[in-house]
């Protein structure tokens, strides 16, 4: 599906958001997860995620498509696959078999850490970080921080679902950031 033959984006978010389910107290009391695996089981839903998430990157300078583990993966690949274009994971600490690039974020009680292999990019390619969920932002800018470090230009960060309340954004500053459903 082009960008001119997807819906407007406010139908695309109501569309989005239907096949979205709400989990209260998971995975702890408090919480409210925000359940896609209803998205990725209809075909016509899934379908739409992704061409509305690859539609602005269309024809852009992109080299590849960078996945944050786990779920970035699942969004991510099949953009790489559209656009005609690498794929690079980035993991969680210990997770890749080659020499890699370790970055650590806070998390509230203590830290954690993402890598990705050395070797991912040539310096000055470009890339797109891909995610299902923009939340506290740690994890996406980590992955800025991972891209830079091995000589990768952040063309720009891609999420299905933005939860704004918790103001990621605030850590990815100067970044051009698309989401498609905002809580």
């Amino acid at each position: 599906m082009s960008a001119n033959q997807l819906p407007p984006f406010a139908e695309i978010e109501v569309r989005l958001k239907a096949r979205i389910r709400d989990v209260p107290d998971f995975p702890e009391p408090g919480i409210l997860f925000r359940d896609i695996t209803p998205l990725l089981g209809d075909a016509a839903t899934l379908r739409l995620a992704i061409d509305a998430m690859v539609a602005p990157y269309r024809g852009a300078p992109i080299d590849h498509i960078v996945g944050i583990e786990s779920r970035g993966f699942l969004f991510g690949i099949p953009m790489a696959y559209l656009l005609g274009i690498g794929f690079i994971p980035v993991r969680k600490k210990g997770k890749l078999p080659f020499t890699t690039i370790t970055t650590e974020y806070a998390l509230e009680y203590g830290t954690n850490a993402v890598e990705v292999h050395a070797d991912a990019v040539q310096p000055g390619q470009r890339v797109l970080i891909v995610d299902d969920l923009l939340a506290t932002g740690g994890t996406a800018a980590a992955s800025v921080r991972l891209m830079e470090q091995v000589g990768a230009q952040v063309a720009g960060l891609a999420f299905a679902i933005e939860l704004t309340a918790l103001n990621g954004r605030r850590l990815l500053p100067g970044k051009d950031v698309l989401t498609l459903v905002r809580y």
